[in-house]
């Protein structure tokens, strides 16, 4: 096995263009543990630690462009109001020595179905920046994932930047496992309300052959909301709604019998994880609002 190690973006975009099937590693937290297992045994690894363009972010106006490189920790500590469902998940990846080294480039090049990140990433909505010695291009979230741990990246492209749109309401990411730390979800769900546009959007994870949205599931309660009022009101999201919403999320799903769970408890939870994430995304919108129905945004 040979060990790449440029020094700029522009040499690793380079050698990536030399070495295509050279697998990238940043924080490692996925990659060497392949290795170790003896799961994979690529002919080249290219550490991208000292590239320091990775691990910087940078928060516009609407946007914040994430650096495939920043860890967890800093996602945790620092962008909390600006991303909150990423930052919910990044609370819950393994361990804090994981969380120090570890990244969301990491999560999305590895594809796997479990990555905590994916959900939070599709219920936001966020875009991925790759890039190649050919140019970069903006890949939706969407789009990212084709397949059982597998991505959209050509052979020659790296991961650069995560752009990601400023929360403008309430998210939330949970996930069950085994244990609370060190743990591989048996499935995950993260919820984000839109309420400039008056859209929701959701993200699965562990239970289908790729990160998924529930998106019958998010047109049920975009027209229930609208019909209803709720947006204008802030009134209480009855209980059908809320079931009805959860039991759409849970049918959405393709889950499979492993060693952490079977099928049909992954539906059924993926279920219970979608109602109480409405209750409490709805719960911090109302409160968001003010007693008088009207946002508190200029309210002394």
């Amino acid at each position: 096995m040979d060990f790449l190690r440029p020094a700029t973006w522009e040499e690793a975009l380079a050698a990536k263009a030399a070495y295509p099937a050279a697998v990238p590693i940043a924080g490692g937290t996925d990659v060497m543990v392949e290795i170790n297992f003896d799961h994979r045994r690529p002919e080249y690894l290219m550490d991208l630690g000292r590239i320091e363009l990775l691990h910087t972010w940078e928060t516009g106006e609407d946007v914040v462009r994430l650096g495939a490189s920043v860890p967890y920790t800093q996602i945790m500590e620092n962008l909390r109001v600006e991303l909150p469902g990423l930052a919910l998940a990044s609370h819950t990846v393994a361990s804090p020595q994981i969380r120090n080294r570890g990244g969301v480039g990491g999560n999305l090049g590895t594809a796997s179905p479990a990555g905590d990140a994916h959900p939070a990433l599709l219920a936001a909505g966020a875009e991925v920046e790759v890039e190649s010695v050919r140019g970069s291009r903006l890949i939706p979230i969407d789009a990212f994932y084709t397949g059982v741990k597998r991505n959209a990246l050509a052979a020659d492209e790296l991961i650069k930047t995560i752009h990601i749109r400023k929360a403008d309401g309430p998210q939330q990411f949970s996930k069950v496992g085994t244990r609370n730390a060190m743990v591989i979800a048996v499935c995950a769900f993260g919820l984000a309300l839109h309420p400039e546009t008056r859209t929701v959007r959701t993200g699965i994870g562990s239970a289908a052959p790729t990160p998924i949205r529930a998106r019958v599931a998010e047109e049920f309660l975009e027209a229930a909301l609208e019909d209803g009022g709720f947006w204008d009101s802030g009134k209480l999201i009855t209980p059908s709604v809320a079931k009805q919403f959860g039991d759409l999320a849970a049918a959405s799903c393709n889950p499979i019998d492993d060693v952490r769970g079977t099928a049909k408890y992954r539906r059924h939870a993926v279920g219970i994880l979608a109602r109480r994430q409405l209750l409490w995304t709805w719960e911090e919108y109302r409160a968001g609002r003010g007693p008088t129905g009207t946002t508190m945004e200029g309210v002394a």
